[in-house]
């Protein structure tokens, strides 16, 4: 498939809130630049008019511009990510690349190679939902991984004792990205799937759901992630700005979830919830 890159010149400070605008508008990866943000859509799904209104709307306030391109299919994630250094979250896991050497002081080290999949750890809401999971136990669990992108979440639960850990995305090559890094971690519980949460076993149930996607992602599938919980389990949502947490955490409560934790970073949210026993 061939993706459209929209290059956008605008002040760093815009930079986050366009990349959750465009989140919304089916952009699936980012590169910030020296002139302000590149952003990645599958041509199907790339809508010009809506691009130009978000333009428009954010036009009174800041400086700025755009240039479409179109690409070939290739690893432009990898590309931007080939060199990126080791990523430390809570002194406890270490993320690197298959050519960083290993660091032993580290409880947790995972070896995540990123193709055009988003979640090295480098991004605050990756980061956060890692420091939620290690307040978690999930020795003998089994958890489910919405929207996996490069399986981290997924191998970093299996790292920490998870039974069996089905993940999936709705990427093709984000599957064989999660798949190739839950083998780089000999994470043989790990299972990834391509598709939706339409598509998991609606009997199935699990101790932990991990939901690193977007808020409007998250407003409609609360519901079902609840109902595939045990009694007792955790949901660890991120990817939301801290402004949307409300919305979110009034959601999971209407759902019947009780709130725990809640980080924030950089503007960013990240929220734990549990349902009663």
């Amino acid at each position: 498939m061939n993706y459209t890159e929209v290059q956008l010149t605008v002040s760093p400070d815009f930079t986050d809130i366009l990349t959750a605008e465009l989140a919304e508008l089916n952009f699936e990866s980012f590169v910030e630049t020296d002139e302000g943000l590149n952003a990645y859509v599958q041509e199907a799904d790339f809508d010009p008019g809506a691009l130009r209104e978000l333009v428009a709307k954010y036009s009174s306030m800041t400086a700025i511009a755009y240039q479409i391109n179109s690409l070939e299919k290739r690893n432009w994630n990898a590309e931007w990510e080939r060199d990126y250094e080791p990523i430390e979250v809570a002194n406890t896991v270490r993320v690197r690349a298959s050519f960083h050497e290993p660091n032993p002081a580290f409880r947790y080290d995972l070896v995540i190679n990123p193709k055009m999949s988003f979640g090295t750890g480098h991004h605050e809401t990756t980061a956060m939902m890692m420091e939620q999971q290690l307040a978690l136990d999930f020795t003998g669990t089994t958890v489910l991984d919405v929207g996996s992108g490069t399986g981290i979440l997924a191998v970093l639960a299996a790292r920490m004792g998870a039974a069996s850990v089905l993940a999936f995305d709705v990427e093709e090559w984000a599957v064989e990205n999660a798949r190739e890094n839950a083998d780089l971690n000999d994470c043989p519980q790990i299972t990834v799937f391509q598709g939706t949460i339409a598509d998991v076993d609606p009997t199935s149930r699990y101790e932990v759901v991990l939901a690193n996607i977007n808020r409007n992602v998250l407003l409609a599938e609360i519901p079902t992630y609840t109902t595939l919980l045990k009694p007792g389990g955790s949901l660890l949502v991120s990817g939301f700005y801290q402004h949307d947490a409300v919305d979110i955490r009034q959601c999971a409560v209407d759902a019947g979830l009780t709130p725990g934790t809640a980080l924030t970073l950089r503007d960013w949210s990240s929220l734990l919830f549990t349902k009663p026993a």
